[in-house]
This record gives structure tokens, sequence and C-alpha cells, in this order.
């Protein structure tokens, strides 16, 4: 998981960079990996070979944080503070690398992987290392002993979100999609993952990885709506008193329920009335997704860009919003991508292809939530 950074009307805490993969074992060290690179024949230039030495070295640095962590791990030794951090480096020094290499020696770019990566900045021959990377993620960033679980972690994020942009004046078929799109942020915040830590962050945590103003504000503005709420829709009113009183002291962003509502309060809801525009400019669920999470990154550059009427074309230049999106993996491989000094709303859309898995996993359990068989 990713932290993130904040302007104004600061919102939820990691975004993701992380991949939703399967689990398999792998043992680190003896992975008896060679890249493409490794094996190009003829002579290399010098520019060309000081790429590739540089990418081995950064392959061998996140061999070797992997190695380590999972040594921690399974030797139950006490981690250091922020222990994701150094494998969140050091994954993106090894993505930096390969996309430099490519750039300067382009027949290195090899098949597509599993992830949905583009080539050009990861060899395909790596994935297990992206494997072992989501394990230990997972592992440190299991929720808390006293955290409460939902049954139907995914149906109450899609049933949250319809019934506060109902609550917000949207009708049905907008509200579905405010649905959807909520889904999305959960899987782009967490991997589908309720009440989980944060191994980047001591201050983001739960389902929708806020912080503690954050969720207080969503509070704040839930009891402001929650009449409105009871007429909508009694028994989900009724769940929701249920949830406070289970909840009772403690902290609400380790209640799954509590977690994503008082998120989409704080971050979402006010959006949730410009759905029926924004899915006409960007049809593409995806696209949608991606737009509200920038609202997570970067709320006050987002929100100026859907008031000015042309929000594809809505440039961001400030160094302060473009590091905020290289923090969430948004031009943040390569020395190309990371010397770009501003970018619209459209080519920052496209740049976010490493949230797409993401986005396509919630797709898929959003549809099944509408056959009615996944909670």
């Amino acid at each position: 998981m990713e932290t993130r950074s904040h302007t104004a009307a600061p919102a939820a805490a990691l975004a993701l960079g992380l991949l939703f993969t399967p689990a398999v074992s792998i043992a680190i060290g003896n992975l008896g990996l060679m890249s493409p690179a490794m094996a190009q024949p003829g002579a290399l230039t010098k520019k060309q070979s000081d790429a590739l030495n540089t990418y081995d070295n950064t392959l061998k640095n996140f061999e070797s944080i992997l190695g380590q962590r999972r040594a921690q791990i399974n030797a139950r030794q006490g981690l250091p503070n922020l222990p994701g951090q150094a494998l969140y480096l050091a994954r993106n020094g090894m993505m930096s690398a390969y996309k430099d290499l490519t750039d300067v020696l382009p027949s290195r770019i090899g098949r597509p992987n599993k992830f949905g990566i583009p080539p050009a900045y990861f060899d395909a021959g790596n994935e297990p290392l992206i494997d072992e990377y989501r394990k230990l993620f997972d592992h440190m960033e299991a929720p808390p002993g006293n955290a409460q679980k939902s049954d139907t972690p995914f149906k109450d994020v899609v049933d949250l979100a319809m019934v506060i942009a109902r609550a917000k004046g949207l009708d049905a078929a907008n509200a579905e999609a405010a649905g959807r799109i909520a889904l999305g942020l959960f899987f782009a915040e967490t991997n589908g993952h309720q009440n989980v830590g944060n191994a980047r962050s001591n201050k983001y945590k739960g389902s929708f990885q806020t912080g503690p103003s954050e969720d207080q504000n969503g509070r704040r503005k839930w009891a402001a709506i929650k009449q409105s709420i009871a007429a909508l829709d009694p028994a989900l009113s009724l769940r929701d008193d249920k949830e406070e009183a289970r909840v009772d002291h403690l902290d609400h962003r380790f209640n799954h329920w509590t977690a994503v509502r008082d998120a989409l309060m704080n971050a979402h809801a006010d959006i949730f009335p410009q759905v029926p525009a924004i899915v006409k400019t960007l049809p593409g669920p995806i696209d949608q997704m991606k737009l509200f999470e920038l609202i997570q990154i970067i709320p006050t550059p987002t929100r100026s860009a859907l008031r000015s009427g042309d929000l594809l074309s809505y440039r961001i230049s400030d160094p302060t919003i473009m590091g905020y999106l290289r923090n969430n993996s948004v031009f943040a491989f390569g020395q190309a991508d990371r010397a770009r000094t501003s970018a619209t709303f459209l080519e920052i859309l496209d740049a976010m292809w490493l949230f797409n898995a993401k986005f396509e996993r919630a797709l898929f359990e959003f549809d099944e939530i509408k056959k009615g068989s996944r909670g």
C-alpha cells in the first residue's frame, strides 16, 4: 500500500501501488531469475550498459529486501517501523530502472505479464517477486485482533454508497454508478481487504485507509443526513444503529461498516451529485473509478478540475501535487516519467495503469453483487 499526502480537504490514506495477486510460495534468494536484459547479446553502448547495470543492481536490492522481510517474519522477529516502506521503494526502483533500460534498449521489452503492467515497465520473469511482495504486505497489514469484520464487505460498500448517493439526490441508475465507483475505491485502497493496517503509514488505517480527522469528519457528516438515510432505507439505517452499538469505543476505522460509511461521507458524498456529468464525460467505469481515486490522492486539484468545465484538459503543474501523484504510482517509474513537470487530467488517468487490475476486480465483484451471489 502507498501513503499519500494532501493539500486541503484531506481524504483517505493510501492508494495503491500494490498488486492484487494470488498467493504463491517461493524462496527468495533461490529464484534463479534472469531478465531478458541480462541475456542481451552483442555490444552495448555505454548508456545501455549503464542502464543494464543499474537495473541489475535494483533487481538484486529488491530481492534482498524481500528476503530480509520474509526471514524476519518466519523467525517471528520484530519488524521495523513502517516495514513496507523499504519494500515499496525497492519495487519502484526496480520498475524505474527497467523502464530506463527499455527506453535505451527497446528490444528488451518482453512478453505481457499477469499483472497488466505495461511490459516496458516490468520484466514478466519477475512475477514471483511481486507475488511475494503482495504476500508480505498481506502479513504486515493484517487487521488487528479486535477489528470488527463484516460477512458482506463488498455489498456493504455498494449499499452505503448507493444510499448516500440517493440522499444526495441521485436517481437509481446514477446511485448504482456511485456504488460501483465506491467498490473500486475499496479495492484501490486495500485490494478488497477489510480492516487492514498500513505498512507504510502509522496514520491511515481501516477499510478505506482514513486518518483520524477524516474519520471524525465523516461521522459528523453522516449524523447530519442520518434522518434522510432512515427515510430512504429503514433496514440499512437499522444496520447502521447495530454497527454503532457494536463498535462502541473502538476506533471506528476498524469496524468495516463505519469505516466505509465515514470515509465516503468525508471525501466523496459531496461529489456524488456530479456523477451524472462525470459518467457523461468518462463513460468507462474504470476511468470513473480513477477520477474518484484522485479525490483520495489530490482532492483539491480534482475538485478544481471538476469545476473547470473542461475536466480532461485541466492541467496540474504544482510540483507538490505532482509529488503526491508519484507517491501513489502515477508518473513514478523511470526518468522520463519522473521528469514531467505537469500533466492534464487525461494524461493522469492514462498514467494510472497500476490501478487497472484492482478496478477490474471491483467490476467483477460488483456484477456478482447485482446477481445476488456475492457479499
